[in-house]
């Protein structure tokens, strides 16, 4: 049994017909950097999050980038995070010039521990930053009361939970700006990279928009330091047609969630705060004998992954700020024996059944 990881050519398949139209529309009009079918994109971002402004960009990497520019974050300027993500959260503070300050994991949800950011904020902070891991958002009511106490901004670093709910309001909606990815990894991604950010305030759109295009104001008509950050239109056209059944697609990663939650024996099996709902942008266990399981899945044709083997704190690329191992043991626990296991709305009853089998055996 051939079981992907995330089955992106089984997508394609269900939607192929829809898929290709849209790419040869986009391969006849010959316009292939921004344009209408991004503005359509935007427009449809907008109505599914219930958000003002949806700006489409390039990746979820450039739309942190975006977030932290529009807020004119520079040197000296410090911005509390987690040690638990992908490196791009931590990446884009320091390559703006500010300080990554991190804070450990709840040990539950993975996410930040929204009880320990208050005592490490600074005269030099201007923003928390908070990831919604693995699909699931952070504690945004506690964190956007914080923010609005020290007079902060909150960034939501949704890459993972686009889609995914708190109180039930929509991930990306959530504080002053939210970023997205559409990689095509993520529960909703394009064919190459693409991202966005999102907000209701109306200044900052529109200088997240000229950013983005070169700090163009209008054409050769600069007003601020921008980057190149605009969206192909191949790839706004190929979120639009996935975008229609996406809704249906979290739907079916929640039921095999569970399927998993109901089953599986012997590991800590992912929890989901009662006030959230999950993308399940990957489904991670923890177990005691981590190499051991990994071996045995390899063996019998289960495909694994880690996220993350090696937390941000302890990365050569952030040695000069000064962390060592035990400054933040939950996020080095979790480290040392998360994995995860096949996730996408197009996995298999009979797969799911194999894989659940070879992790109880």
């Amino acid at each position: 049994m051939k079981i992907n990881f995330i089955d992106l050519q089984a997508q394609y398949q269900k939607y192929k017909e829809e898929i290709d139209k849209e790419l040869h529309n986009v391969l006849d009009s010959s316009s292939y950097i921004m344009g209408k079918k991004v503005d359509l994109l935007e427009e449809n971002l907008t109505k599914f999050l219930g958000v003002k402004h949806a700006i489409a960009c390039s990746s979820g990497t450039d739309a942190l980038l975006l977030a932290l520019m529009a807020l004119d974050i520079k040197k000296g300027d410090e911005i509390i995070t987690t040690p638990f993500t992908f490196i791009a959260t931590a990446e884009m503070i320091a390559f703006i010039g500010a300080t990554p300050i991190f804070v450990d994991i709840d040990e539950k949800t993975y996410n930040i521990d929204s009880s320990k950011i208050e005592e490490v904020i600074t005269n030099r902070t201007k923003a928390i930053m908070p990831v919604s891991i693995f699909g699931q958002t952070s504690d945004m009511e506690v964190i956007n009361k914080i923010a609005k106490k020290y007079h902060l901004k909150v960034i939501e670093d949704a890459a993972q939970s686009f889609g995914a709910t708190y109180n039930s309001e929509k991930s990306c909606n959530l504080s002053d700006i939210g970023t997205t990815s559409f990689f095509p990894a993520k529960p909703l991604g394009c064919y190459g990279d693409g991202g966005a950010v999102f907000t209701n305030d109306d200044k900052l759109a529109e200088k997240i928009r000229i950013i983005l295009n070169h700090g163009q104001a209008s054409k050769y008509h600069h007003s601020h330091i921008g980057i190149n950050a605009r969206l192909d239109t191949i790839q706004a056209g190929v979120l639009n047609i996935k975008l229609k059944y996406f809704q249906d697609e979290i739907k079916k990663r929640q039921e095999i969630a569970t399927k998993y939650n109901n089953n599986l024996n012997n590991v800590i099996i992912p929890f989901v705060d009662k006030k959230s709902t999950s993308v399940w942008a990957q489904y991670c266990i923890r177990v005691k004998n981590r190499d051991e399981m990994i071996k045995k899945c390899t063996e019998k044709d289960v495909p694994t992954a880690i996220y993350y083997p090696l937390p941000l704190h302890l990365q050569k690329v952030f040695f000069y700020l000064g962390y060592k191992k035990g400054d933040f043991p939950i996020t080095e626990k979790i480290s040392n024996d998360i994995m995860a296991l096949p996730m996408s709305a197009f996995l298999k009853d009979k797969e799911q059944e194999y894989i659940i089998k070879v992790i109880n055996e």
